[in-house]
C-alpha cells in the first residue's frame, strides 16, 4: 500500500525517508489546530493526529496508509506549541537551559480501505547545555524554529537527549518517533 504522510513536515518527510519509508504523497489537513484543546498534553497531541485523519480521510480514494502526527513540547508544566513570535521562540530556548524540554509525539496511522487506525504516543527529555546561550540569536534566525513545537530544533550539540519512553533517542524525536510508526503500520496492515 502507498504511504501517505498527512503533514507538509520536512522534519516528518525527513525521518521516514532516512528510516526507508517511502512516502507517495504528502497532504496538508487544514485544520484550525489552537480549536482543538486538552490540558493533557499526550490527549492534545492524539486528538490533533485524529482530527488531522479525519480531515483527509474524505480526501483519498485510493488504498494507502495515512501517517499523522502531532507534537508538543511541555516545560516546567507548561503545553507549548509553536512560538507566536520570534521573542517567545527565544524565551521557550532559553528555558531549556533551566528545564528539560519534554517532546510529545502523537502518531497515528489509518488503513485508507479498511478504515483501522492504531495510535501512540513517544516521550524524550531533551536538556540544551548553557551554550545555546551564546547561540540564541543565530538559531531564532533559522525560519523552522517558529514551525516547530517549543521552538525546538535538532542542534544536537547543544542538547543532551534522555530517553523516557520507547525509542526517542533514534534520532529523529523532533521529526517522527520511527520504531512506533513501524508498529503501528504493522497493526493496521
Amino acid at each position: 500500500m502507498k504511504i501517505i504522510l498527512g503533514s507538509q513536515s520536512r522534519s516528518r518527510a525527513q525521518a521516514l525517508k532516512e528510516a526507508g519509508i517511502v512516502v507517495a504523497e504528502q497532504m496538508s489537513a487544514d485544520i484550525d489546530e489552537k480549536a482543538i484543546r486538552d490540558a493533557d498534553p499526550q490527549k492534545l497531541v492524539l486528538k490533533l493526529a485524529q482530527a488531522k485523519a479525519n480531515a483527509l480521510l474524505n480526501r483519498i480514494d485510493y488504498p494507502a496508509l495515512l501517517i499523522t502526527a502531532d507534537q508538543v513540547v511541555v516545560c516546567n508544566g507548561e503545553i507549548r506549541e509553536k512560538p507566536e513570535s520570534r521573542e517567545e521562540a527565544m524565551k521557550f530556548l532559553v528555558s531549556y537551559t533551566d528545564h528539560p524540554a519534554e517532546i510529545i509525539n502523537g502518531v497515528m496511522v489509518t488503513n485508507t480501505v479498511t478504515k483501522k487506525s492504531a495510535f501512540g504516543i513517544d516521550l524524550a527529555s531533551v536538556f540544551y547545555n548553557k551554550s545555546l546561550i551564546d547561540e540564541i540569536e543565530k538559531i531564532v534566525e533559522n525560519p523552522f524554529v517558529m514551525k516547530a513545537a517549543g521552538g525546538l530544533l535538532a542542534e544536537k550539540s547543544m542538547m543532551i537527549v534522555h530517553e523516557r519512553e520507547h525509542n526517542s533517542v533514534d534520532g529523529s524525536f523532533l521529526g517522527m518517533p520511527i520504531e512506533l510508526l513501524k508498529r503501528l503500520i504493522a497493526e493496521v496492515q
